[in-house]
């Protein structure tokens, strides 16, 4: 008798339409929880939903490209590109457990990367979870070097104000003077999230001697920050309300500012790395990443 030929399932990676949020948002829970529970630290996400709704409004951003590798009809991996400013931001990149260590991840970076390059983008970056030795591998493979590392603090909001910072809600007559700002310290823009930001009401600015001195798209792993000082950014991470989990980003390299938010009695949460390709300048001031970068 004959020996039945077992077909191999194509996975094909596809432009992310609406109806796969729900599924792409449970793999990408279930791939950090599993990663996080293999090394011992807590999940990113709390539960599916909260990895979900991102997914879904990502996916459904008109400035945010996003893919899926499809596996005979089904959804197993999820990626994107914010392409917002002149320096995109891939992620999250996430593969169903059952289905890693096949090359999924590789092709859905690859298509990122192509993606890029097709739009003439000067420089990608994404923020990698430093435990993660496999993505680390795949990333540098890929062409990409890591730039410096940050700790994601959390913990109760500190709810106090520091003496000579305004720090207000940012009005769109201030968006020339934020993005200068960002200009100063990063060497480009992000206007098209200090937009988004001052639309939706998350944006707030440092106001010191009559200078916008510092803003905020929103203190947390999803937004970044830029200021001229340390002082600046004490300033907005004091008014902040809440920080969320797992926080916002702190950069290692600037020791004030570390120790300070763990004499605050701030707490890591996990440690991660910022990766490049193509164009990068080390920052001129003071800030705090997005996951993206």
């Amino acid at each position: 008798m004959d020996t039945p030929v077992r077909e191999e399932v194509v996975i094909v990676i596809r432009d992310a339409v609406d109806a796969d949020w729900e599924k792409a948002g449970r793999i990408c829970y279930d791939a950090f929880a599993t990663l996080a529970d293999q090394h011992g630290f807590p999940h990113d996400f709390p539960n599916v939903a909260a990895a979900a709704e991102p997914i879904r409004r990502l996916i459904n951003h008109p400035r945010i490209y996003g893919v899926v590798a499809d596996k005979g009809g089904r959804v197993v991996g999820s990626s994107f590109l914010d392409e917002r400013g002149p320096i995109f931001a891939i992620g999250p990149v996430s593969v169903d457990p059952l289905n890693q260590d096949h090359h999924v991840g590789r092709m859905l970076m690859e298509a990122m990367l192509t993606r890029a390059r097709e739009r003439n983008a000067p420089g990608v970056r994404l923020i990698q979870i430093a435990y993660h030795n496999r993505s680390l591998s795949l990333y540098a493979k890929l062409g990409m070097e890591v730039r410096g590392s940050y700790a994601a603090m959390y913990g109760a909001p500190l709810r106090r104000v520091m003496s000579g910072y305004d720090v207000r809600p940012a009005t769109p007559d201030e968006e020339n003077a934020m993005n200068s700002l960002c200009l100063r310290v990063h060497g480009h823009t992000r206007a098209g999230e200090v937009r988004e930001a001052i639309e939706g009401g998350t944006a707030r600015v440092v106001e010191r001697l009559g200078r916008i001195t510092g803003y905020t798209t929103k203190i947390n792993y999803f937004a970044h920050s830029v200021a001229e000082t340390n002082d600046d950014l004490r300033a907005m991470i004091c008014e902040c309300p809440d920080f969320g989990t797992p926080g916002f980003l702190v950069p290692l390299t600037n020791n004030d500012l570390f120790r300070w938010c763990l004499d605050e009695g701030l707490r890591i949460f996990f440690v991660t790395q910022m990766m490049t390709t193509g164009l990068y300048q080390e920052p001129q001031g003071a800030y705090l990443p997005s996951v993206g970068y």
